[in-house]
Parts: C-alpha cells; structure tokens; sequence
C-alpha cells in the first residue's frame, strides 16, 4: 500500500504511540519517525524519506506552512510532538488543513485507530471547532434577569459624588 500520504502514515505512527504510552503526552520526532519505520505501513522494507520531515514540520499545526498545510501533529515543545486535537493552536494558513487521515486512504487495519482517537484521544463530543473564548457568550445571563445593566450601574454609582 504505498500509496498512502506520508502525512497519514506520521499520522498512524504518532497515534499508535499515543494508544501504546497512554501516559505520555508526547514524543519526539525521532521516537515518531522509529515508530513509523517499525510500522512499515506501506508494506516496504525501508521508512519513505519524507517521514521525518513531514513529522518535524509538514505536519505541524503551530508552525508556519512549507508548503504542506496539515495540522496533524502539534509541537507541545522544540522536538516533541502529539496528535492535533480541535481548539489547539494552529498557524492561520493551516486553519483549514487535514486533521486526521480520511478512513478510505489507510490500511483497514487501521481504521479502529480513528475511532480511538475520536472517542478516546478528542473526547466524547468529538471535538469542536468552536472557540472556547466565544463559546463564553451568553454565560451569566441570569445575573441581569434580575435587572438591567443600567440599574445595576445606577446601584453601584448612588452615594458617588
């Protein structure tokens, strides 16, 4: 099966590590890249040369796209990596980019590692592209059931001179 994406098989590596060493958050890209070739997800003898560098920077949410767009991974620290999971820090030109491998473009055998990584890795509610600052509005509304703000500021300002 070689002609799965590099950027899918860092991918599978990575989540593989995750789901082998729960209680890691992360792991280097020499850790991820051995996993890779240990792998062998293409079926060949020998690790794909684009492996590394997708896994140091093609696939890397928080940096800069050249030129890939993927925001598989996230560079928790220089030389770590772990899977990208929504609402972590992206790059503005990956906002838009493959997050996860699409099921019809991997091994079968793997395709229980997206489901793991959806119910277990993201979460129960699958994730959300929402923004955590924005998903604030509406909070503390019943505060201002009991007046308006004109009244409260009004209360707060009787005695000022």
């Amino acid at each position: 099966m070689a002609s799965i994406r590099v950027a899918d098989e860092v991918w599978i590596a990575t989540a593989l590590l995750h789901r082998q060493h729960p209680q890691q958050d992360d792991f280097t890209v020499g850790e991820i890249v051995q996993r890779a070739e240990a792998e062998k997800v293409t079926g060949a003898g020998r690790l794909r040369p684009g492996v590394q560098v997708h896994a140091y920077l093609h696939c890397v949410a928080n940096k800069a796209p050249n030129p890939g767009r993927y925001r598989m991974l996230v560079e928790t620290t220089k030389g770590r990596r772990r899977l990208f999971r929504p609402g972590d820090p992206c790059h503005p030109l990956r906002a838009s980019g493959k997050d996860v491998p699409d099921a019809r473009e991997i091994p079968p055998a793997y395709g229980a590692l997206l489901d793991w990584y959806r119910r277990n890795y993201v979460g129960a509610d699958g994730g959300s592209d929402a923004d955590p600052i924005l998903s604030l509005r509406g909070m503390g509304k019943a505060i201002w059931a009991q007046e308006d703000a004109d009244a409260y500021v009004n209360r707060l300002r009787q005695g000022w001179q």
